[in-house]
C-alpha cells in the first residue's frame, strides 16, 4: 500500500493489521462517545474519522469547499483534517492560541465553507473584542462546535447532531490540487496561509521520512511522544508517517503542564522523542528527578526553532542509551525540512568563557547542519542586491527545494516577492561554511548588524543556570535589550555581571515569568510584540521585507 492518501491513511492502515496503539493526556475533542477514550487502536481512529466525514457532508462541506479548523490544541486537528480530505475538501488548520484579530483576518482570506471550533474559543474572541459583524461564526456559511454540552450562538451546531450520517465514499484529487493549508508561526504579525498538495507534502516530504534511515528510523517496538502543536503543519506531515511505520505505541501530550505529561511518560516510556522547543524547556525539569522517564530514550527530534545547549544537554544526559542522539531540524512551513544537524553528548561539552566551550557551543547549536541530501540547496545572498556571498560571510539564505508549496493563499503578491527564480527566500541571516553547513545567525527583520542575537542568547542561558529562557532583541538606535525568563521573575545582579563581563555592550536586562512573554501557538516568542510591551516600539534593525 502507498498511504498516499490521506482520507484513507486509517483505513489501509487498519486493513494492513497495523496494531500500534495511541495513547491521550486527555480525550479527544472529537469523540462524541461517553465516557470518552484516552486509547485508541488503529481500526477506531479509521472509524472516528469515516464518522467525521459523514458529519462534515452532512453539514454541507463537499469536494473543493475549505474546512477552517480552530480549537483546543489536540492531534485530533489532524484527524478532523483527514475527514475533509477525504470528502474531497480542503483543511485550513488554524492555532487556537491566535488573537481574536489574527484569526478573523485568516477566516477572512480562506473563506471557509464550514467552521469548526469549540465554544471556548469563540467566547474567548468575543471578549478579546470581536463585534457581532466581526464574530467568528460569520466568517463561515456554517459553524460546528465541538461540544457536547453548553449553549449555543444563533446558527451554531453541534457535531453530535450531525453523526449517525452514512460515511461517503471517499474523494481522490490529483496531486497537484491543495491538499492542506496550514500557517506560519506568525511571530512578526498575522501568520500566512501556506497552501500543501499532495505533491509537496506527501510525496517530497512523508515519504523521506519513512526511509529507514540508520538511527533514527522508527522500529515496531517503539513507544513515540509527541507533543506538538497541532494545528500547524509539522503534525499533518507526521500524521501520515508515525503510523505508517508501525510502533508499538505513540503518546500524544497536548498541554504545557510538566505533571501531565509525565504521567503519560511514565505509562510509555519513549524510545523516540518529538515536541516543540518551547515544550522541551517545560519539560526538563522532570529530567532532573532520579526516576524520570527518559532513560530509554534513544533519538530526540525538535523543528520550529533552535533549542539551546543545556535544554539538549539535560535531556541527552537523561537518557541511559550510550548513543543517544539529538536531531534538530530547520525548515520552514513552506518547505518542510532544509537541513539537519545531530548533537550528541560529547558534542556540546561544557565550557566557561569566549574562545572555550561556551562560545564553542553557541556556534554548535546554531550550526543547523547541511542541506538534506538529494534534496535541498543552499546559497547565501547579498540582501540588496542577491549576488552570493563567499563561504563565512553573513548573507541572506536561499534554498531550493521541490517541497516548497506553491502559494499563500489570499497574499499571491507576498508570495512572488520571496521567490528569485527557482530559489526561495527563507528571511534567514547566516553562513555557509567551505563544506556546506549553515551557521544560522537571526532574522532577517531582527538582526543587528553589532552581533547575533542567537549566539549570545547561547552563551546567556550557558551562564545563567537559573534562567528558563534568555532572549536579545536588536534595537536600530538603541543597545540590544536582554531579556531574562526565570520561575519566579527574579535574577541575581552579581550573576548578570558575570554573564555579560565580555559580551557586546547590552542593556540592563529585563526579568519575566514565562507567563509574561509573548508567544506563537508553537511557543516561539513573538519578539516584536515583546520589544513593543517593554519599550513601546515595535522598530527593528532589519527590514521585514521577506517575512
Amino acid at each position: 500500500m502507498k498511504f498516499d492518501d490521506m482520507g484513507v491513511l486509517f483505513d489501509e492502515l487498519a486493513a494492513a493489521g497495523g496494531d500500534t496503539l495511541v495513547h491521550l493526556d486527555r480525550p479527544f475533542d472529537l469523540d462524541g462517545d461517553r465516557p470518552a477514550t484516552t486509547e485508541w487502536t488503529m481500526p477506531g481512529l479509521a472509524r472516528l474519522v469515516a464518522q467525521t466525514a459523514a458529519a462534515l457532508a452532512a453539514a454541507g462541506a463537499g469536494p473543493g469547499d475549505r474546512v477552517a479548523i480552530v480549537k483546543a490544541n489536540h492531534w485530533d486537528y489532524d484527524l478532523i483534517a483527514c475527514a475533509a480530505v477525504r470528502i474531497g475538501a480542503v483543511p485550513v488548520k488554524l492555532s487556537g492560541e491566535l488573537s481574536a484579530t489574527a484569526l478573523r483576518t485568516l477566516l477572512d482570506r480562506c473563506a471557509p465553507r464550514l467552521l469548526v471550533t469549540d465554544l471556548a474559543l469563540l467566547d474567548r474572541t468575543r471578549a478579546d473584542g470581536l463585534t457581532a459583524d466581526d464574530d467568528l461564526t460569520t466568517a463561515a456559511r456554517t459553524t460546528v462546535v465541538l461540544d457536547r454540552d453548553g449553549e449555543l450562538p444563533p446558527g451554531v451546531v453541534r457535531l453530535d447532531d450531525l453523526r449517525g450520517h452514512p460515511a461517503p465514499g471517499p474523494h481522490r484529487r490529483h496531486d497537484d490540487t491543495p491538499l492542506v493549508v496550514v500557517h506560519t508561526s506568525g511571530t512578526t504579525g498575522v501568520p500566512k496561509l501556506v497552501c500543501h498538495t499532495t505533491r509537496t507534502l506527501v510525496h517530497q516530504l512523508a515519504r523521506f521520512e519513512t526511509l529507514p534511515l540508520p538511527r533514527l528510523g522508527v522500529r515496531r517496538g517503539d513507544s513515540l511522544f509527541n507533543a506538538s502543536a497541532y494545528a500547524h503543519g509539522r503534525t499533518f506531515c507526521w500524521t501520515a508517517v508515525a503510523p505508517v511505520l508501525g510502533p508499538r505505541h505513540i503518546s500524544i501530550s497536548t498541554g504545557d503542564h510538566p505533571e501531565r505529561a509525565d504521567l503519560l511518560l511514565r505509562a510509555h516510556p519513549p524510545t523516540i522523542v518529538e515536541a516543540l522547543p518551547a515544550r522541551y524547556v517545560r519539560l526538563r525539569p522532570l529530567t532532573r528527578r532520579l526516576d524520570h522517564p527518559f532513560r530509554d530514550v534513544r533519538t530526540y527530534i525538535s523543528t520550529y526553532d533552535a533549542v539551546h545547549p543545556p535544554v539538549i544537554r539535560a535531556f541527552l544526559d537523561a537518557s541511559a542509551r550510550r548513543g543517544a542522539l539529538w536531531m534538530q531540524g530547520w525548515g520552514q512551513s513552506e518547505t518542510g525540512p532544509l537541513t539537519f544537524a545531530f548533537h550528541t553528548r560529547r558534542s556540546l561539552v561544557r565550557g566557561t568563557g569566549p574562545g572555550g566551550g561556551a562560545v564553542k557551543d553557541a556556534v554548535t547549536v546554531r550550526d543547523l547542519g547541511r542541506p538534506v541530501p538529494f534534496k535541498t540547496r543552499l546559497k547565501a545572498v547579498d540582501p540588496d542586491t542577491f549576488r552570493p556571498v563567499p563561504p563565512g560571510v553573513p548573507g541572506l539564505i536561499l534554498c531550493r527545494t521541490r517541497a516548497v508549496a506553491p502559494d499563500y493563499l489570499g497574499e499571491s503578491g507576498r508570495w512572488a516577492a520571496k521567490r528569485h527564480g527557482d530559489w526561495w527566500n527563507t528571511g534567514d541571516i547566516g553562513e555557509i561554511t567551505r563544506d556546506g553547513r549553515v551557521l544560522l545567525l537571526d532574522r532577517e527583520v531582527d538582526h543587528s548588524p553589532a552581533l547575533s542575537c542567537l549566539r549570545t542568547e547561547d552563551i546567556l542561558e550557558e551562564r545563567l543556570p537559573t534562567a528558563l529562557e534568555c532572549l536579545v532583541l536588536a534595537r536600530p538606535d538603541d543597545r540590544p535589550l536582554p531579556v531574562v525568563v526565570t520561575e519566579d521573575g527574579t535574577l541575581d545582579p552579581e550573576e548578570w555581571k558575570r554573564a555579560v563581563h565580555d559580551l557586546p555592550d547590552l542593556a540592563d536586562p529585563a526579568v519575566l515569568t514565562w507567563g509574561r512573554v509573548p508567544r506563537t501557538g508553537t511557543g516561539k516568542v513573538r519578539r516584536t510584540a515583546l520589544l513593543e510591551q517593554l519599550t513601546g516600539r515595535a522598530d527593528t534593525c532589519g527590514t521585514g521585507r521577506w517575512t
